[in-house]
């Protein structure tokens, strides 16, 4: 079953702080740095659904293996498709969801080649079905590449220039 969401913009994105955030206030858990903007991401099996253009492949997975088996016969035309993010400079937030996945996630965001022993990385597990967690990181200009290790999905790329 697919399932067809917002396309993938950094307007479409909240990038910028959500009403919801603003509420919470500084102390709240998953708060953000001062002036970071958010980044909000679904991961369903096996991909992340606003990467690839705000479609829900539907596929079915119950462990790693299911999404590398997945990957393996159709990530590489699913990721020449894919949106790469263009972002400025600056703090982020990356909201990761895991919408429906029976198994806990996770998120790794680094530089793109060599450059990703010298620049700035954020990563973190815990993201079990209906979780989100948030991933504070200052970008600086540079290429990048962010996937989940633990529902393996492609290496999606963001761009970051002023």
């Amino acid at each position: 079953m697919r399932k067809t969401l917002v396309p993938f913009t950094a307007g479409a994105l909240a990038v910028g702080l959500t009403a919801a955030a603003a509420a919470a206030g500084p102390d709240a858990k998953g708060s953000q740095s001062e002036g970071a903007r958010i980044i909000e991401l679904t991961q369903t099996a096996c991909q992340f659904v606003e990467s690839e253009n705000g479609v829900d492949h539907g596929f079915a997975t119950q462990s790693k293996a299911d999404c590398e088996a997945i990957n393996a016969e159709g990530g590489d035309e699913r990721l020449a498709e894919a949106k790469v993010l263009e972002l400025k400079p600056g703090k982020y937030v990356f909201r990761v969801t895991n919408e429906d996945v029976p198994y806990e996630l996770g998120f790794w965001l680094r530089g793109e080649g060599l450059a990703r022993f010298v620049k700035n990385s954020v990563s973190g597990g815990g993201l079990t079905a209906g979780a989100t967690l948030d991933y504070e990181i200052e970008l600086t200009e540079g290429d990048y590449l962010y996937s989940c290790p633990l529902n393996p999905t492609p290496d999606y790329r963001i761009v970051v220039k002023s």
